[in-house]
């Protein structure tokens, strides 16, 4: 079976998988004006930038002070890196075949880059935006991240219901962990004790228990799983279901499911703010982006984007949300604005000229 999926219209049909046979904050906030009493939080986020990056733009990362973004570009066999305090491209590393997934390394220093056209993983030393390493791993390598403490890289593989762990320290495969058909989506939670797989055929969610890389459950979700994230307390994972138009709510404590949340046309990606207030997921049929309200689990707002939105990462103070738009090779940059009673608070207009909060960091 031929698995490239390099034209806008296999992306756009994979997003239909089963149908082919499957300064820490800025000094200054803008008072808007009092829009009431009480304690009622309301969002109004904005896009405030729009970046041409590289061809198919997938897979996004976030580095961890905020200062670079990362998107894994499918079908130009490259990775744009966006520098936020100008939300400007300022390097295109040439990676290996296919890039899907990226993840950053706790402390910035190294990204990893799945290539599903080339069962590898190319590892970028950030300093230098070049390739110090590729990592050969499984069949159709998608999702990928990195363990808290950067000692370990963890592969999902698309056809091989495998996933992939590897020391950082040498570079190695260490262990190839059973898990579901269709392993795609990656991520761990947050002291490291377990890793969650989205399983896209299969339609469930494995639950792999890092000490022993062994899956302990594995939970029923909607259909056609993806993107998947975990709030920062580990109390709650998130689970993108494409075909099911929904979002699963899966309760750690029982790995259950405990809510299912309607959420736009084809949800790809989701990520979690910091605080673990909010929870942005890509419609990737409806080119819009449903943001969440964790405590009542309920979609608060709708923010138009590009075309097909897929990979999403937001900064580490919470003030910007980017998007990639797989098939008008650019990202949006969303300005997150909130109103909590009587104090709107715009953290769009921070920095003027749309620049992330990010960029306060280095």
């Amino acid at each position: 079976m031929n698995h490239d999926c390099r034209s806008h219209g296999y992306l756009r049909n994979w997003g239909r998988f089963r149908r082919l046979a499957l300064g820490w904050a800025a000094t200054a906030v803008m008072v808007l004006g009092v829009v009431g009493v009480g304690t009622d939080v309301a969002a109004a986020d904005t896009v405030i930038a729009t970046v041409p990056v590289g061809d198919a733009p997938l897979g996004m990362a976030m580095s961890p002070f905020g200062s670079r973004v990362y998107t894994a570009d499918r079908s130009g066999d490259s990775v744009s890196v966006i520098e936020t305090v100008g939300n400007t491209v300022v390097d295109t590393v040439t990676v290996g075949n296919g890039p899907w997934g990226v993840a950053v390394a706790p402390n910035g220093l190294l990204l990893y880059v799945t290539s599903t056209d080339g069962a590898m993983v190319s590892v970028i030393e950030t300093a230098g935006n070049t390739v110090v390493d590729t990592i050969a791993v499984g069949d159709i390598p998608r999702g990928v991240a990195v363990s808290p403490d950067g000692s370990r890289v963890y592969v999902a593989h698309l056809f091989s219901a495998t996933m992939s762990v590897i020391d950082t320290a040498t570079n190695d495969v260490i262990d190839i962990v059973s898990v579901g058909n269709g392993a795609s989506g990656v991520a761990l939670s947050p002291n490291g004790s377990h890793v969650y797989v989205t399983n896209a055929i299969a339609d469930t969610v494995s639950v792999v228990e890092t000490a022993t890389n062994a899956v302990i459950a594995t939970v029923t979700v909607g259909e056609n799983p993806d993107g998947v994230a975990v709030t920062p307390d580990g109390s709650r994972v998130y689970v993108a279901n494409i075909e099911g138009d929904s979002l699963s709510v899966i309760e750690t404590v029982g790995n259950t499911v405990v809510e299912t949340i309607a959420a736009g046309e084809g949800p790809f990606g989701v990520t979690v703010t910091p605080d673990g207030s909010r929870v942005y997921v890509t419609s990737s049929d409806s080119d819009s982006v449903s943001v969440i309200e964790t405590t009542g689990n309920s979609v608060v707002e709708t923010v138009a984007v590009g075309d097909f939105p897929a990979g999403v990462t937001v900064s580490p103070l919470g003030f910007r949300v980017y998007v990639a738009n797989a098939f008008d090779d650019t990202v949006s940059v969303i300005a997150v604005d909130q109103c909590a009673g009587s104090l709107c608070i715009d953290f769009g207009s921070l920095t003027g000229s749309g620049s992330g909060a990010g960029s306060a960091f280095s």
